[in-house]
């Protein structure tokens, strides 16, 4: 049984990956010269909106639509995928030794 104390592990590291993936959209659709508009479009939404909240880190695009990303802007799958494994490595480091001891885990 999941307690309190490990489900807000949980939801700070999805919120820190959230952040950290946002701000790593945000820099290859901007390198890529493509508006917010666009990315929508391609990834089949009706309006930026997602897009804006994806970039601002308040959700993860779904495994479908990160397939997607990865190809519209030439990122290189593996760094994508290295960003989400240190995150979720973070939070099994927590639930398993507790914090302060994953920290100097690294």
């Amino acid at each position: 049984m999941i307690q309190y104390n490990e489900m807000k592990i949980l939801y700070v590291s999805q919120n820190e990956l959230s952040k950290k993936m946002g701000k790593y959209f945000k820099k290859y659709r901007e390198k890529k010269g493509l508006q917010q508009k666009d990315v929508a479009n391609a990834l089949g939404y009706s309006s930026p909106q997602f897009i804006s909240n994806m970039e601002r880190g308040l959700c993860m695009p779904p495994i479908s639509k990160l397939k997607k990303l990865i190809s519209l802007y030439d990122m290189p799958a593996e760094e994508v995928l290295n960003i989400i494994l240190e995150e979720q490595k973070k939070v099994i480091s927590q639930a398993i030794v507790g914090k302060k001891a994953a920290a100097k885990l690294g």
